[in-house]
């Protein structure tokens, strides 16, 4: 034993290597054939676990509760909508908003596009502007003398060559229980006699005025999708012009010609059919090189739908209360016969809140089990009455919506990722007294589903690593170490044994 005084004058230098520097392990020096084996195992086992933790690193955990919603879009819901109707014509059709506080906006046309449709929702013509057909219409002060000379009354039967005969047929499609025909009637036959007084059918023969009943004539009037009729008129009276020449067949059968949208009195009525008139040579019945009417007759007339379908898309804005968006048939000076209105259609698309663009939801693939499974409850449903639920039929939708957020926490502040408005729907047909509609009541929950996105620490992800690389590099060296002093001790023996 060295005394504690001695021991400062010791000079380590001149000490062997041996008392200096601990003797490391022979199963660290000696190479060996499971020791090999070994560390491939254990870089194997650190490469794997290694793919583990920066998997479970870049995963992201999701949290969900239900909140009272607290949306920053204020208080109004957007709709979306493409929705077609094969048996409602695009003169008539409105889009309408009312809800429980009271609001109640009727044919909403700033955001609402019309494009008239064949009974196969194909596009049959270019946007329908409704700004004529919902203006104020002037009925002229009330006529009580009888013109029973006036217009001619129209048949199936005598319809197509009247047509072909006069380069001009204006007629007058009306049905005897309407208030507005009847309010029409006396001006038309004072107007009618007049024009036959003036242009002689038998002498000029360049216009004939005419009537039809669409009581008794259902298959000049009739507009149905199902069966092909032929002027589609579904609301009364309707004014319809047939030209000579243009008067042609086109697609489905259906004549070309056009629909009077302007006052009811007499004056304005033969005012307009003067200025048809004018071009029109009278004895070679062909109109002049240089023919036109007035900008303002001209507005007046628009070209009647070959087909009784519509399709209407747009988008409305509504506050966030139950309410109800309705498509219907609407006019200020039309009546329309309630057991003839079929509202079937088509939902080409129906969704609320903000679109969600496609490419968004494709980079964010982690939000597919959390979105996108009912904000389209109702595309592409088709719902359609064939008369087997006889008539006065309406279809309604009843829909629940609900909000969904999903939001990330990042340096430690909330940001919003995506929202979406999902919605349950339920639909039913019931049987009205007054005219079908097609109805689709909404109610916003006031609960919203929240998902918070809950992201790992950086920090946490090297720990976890530092661990993973000490952890087997310390478990591989116990192993090495049992098995290097097995291998030894089971030398021993059998050397032993052999001296």
């Amino acid at each position: 034993m060295v005394s504690p005084t001695k021991l400062k004058s010791v000079d380590f230098y001149s000490l062997p290597l041996w008392i200096v520097v601990k003797k490391i392990p022979r199963d660290l020096t000696e190479a060996s054939l499971s020791g090999a084996g070994l560390s491939i195992v254990a870089a194997l086992v650190m490469m794997l676990l290694f793919g583990m933790e920066l998997s479970s690193y870049l995963e992201v955990t999701t949290t969900t509760a239900v909140v009272v919603d607290k949306s920053s879009d204020g208080d109004f819901l957007r709709i979306d909508f493409n929705i077609s109707f094969p048996a409602l014509s695009c003169e008539f059709a409105s889009l309408d908003v009312n809800d429980v506080l009271g609001t109640n906006r009727l044919n909403i046309t700033k955001t609402v596009r019309k494009f008239p449709i064949d009974p196969h929702l194909k596009a049959t013509g270019g946007e329908f502007h409704s700004g004529l057909a919902s203006h104020h219409i002037n009925h002229g002060e009330e006529i009580k003398q009888e013109f029973p000379d006036g217009a001619i009354q129209l048949s199936n039967g005598g319809f197509e060559s009247l047509s072909h005969h006069f380069p001009l047929l204006i007629v007058n499609f009306n049905a005897p229980w309407c208030y507005w025909s009847n309010r029409l009637k006396p001006s038309w036959e004072k107007a009618a006699t007049i024009i036959k007084q003036r242009y002689d059918p038998d002498t000029d023969g360049r216009v004939l005025l005419g009537n039809v009943d669409c009581t008794e004539e259902p298959a000049l009037c009739r507009s149905d999708w199902i069966y092909f009729f032929r002027n589609h008129i579904q609301g009364y009276p309707s004014i319809r012009i047939f030209r000579k020449g243009s008067d042609l067949k086109e697609d489905h059968g259906h004549h070309e010609h056009e629909s009077y949208y302007g006052d009811r009195d007499t004056e304005s009525i033969v005012k307009m059919v003067d200025e048809l008139v004018a071009p029109i040579h009278p004895e070679t019945h062909k109109l002049a090189l240089d023919w036109g009417i007035s900008n303002d007759t001209a507005k007046l007339l628009k070209k009647a739908p070959v087909t009784g379908g519509c399709r209407v898309e747009g988008y409305v804005r509504v506050k966030k209360v139950p309410g109800n968006l309705v498509i219907s048939a609407h006019s200020g000076a039309h009546s329309f016969d309630s057991s003839q209105m079929n509202m079937s259609h088509v939902v080409t698309h129906l969704s609320f809140g903000r679109m969600i663009d496609t490419r968004l939801l494709t980079d964010l693939k982690r939000l597919l089990p959390y979105l996108g499974q009912s904000h389209d409850k109702l595309d592409e449903k088709a719902f359609i009455n064939q008369h087997e639920f006889g008539a006065n039929v309406t279809i309604e939708h009843y829909l629940q919506i609900v909000k969904t957020e999903v939001i990330t926490r990042r340096y430690g502040q909330e940001h919003s990722l995506i929202e979406e408005h999902e919605y349950t729907a339920h639909s039913s047909i019931t049987q009205t007294y007054y005219l079908p509609v097609a109805k689709f009541h909404f109610e916003l929950s006031p609960m919203q589903i929240l998902i918070t996105e809950n992201p790992k620490s950086f920090s946490h992800f090297i720990t976890n690593l530092c661990a993973i690389i000490g952890g087997v590099f310390t478990v591989a060296g116990i192993i090495d170490s049992v098995l290097h002093n097995t291998i030894r001790l089971i030398k021993k023996v059998e050397l032993g044994k052999n001296i």
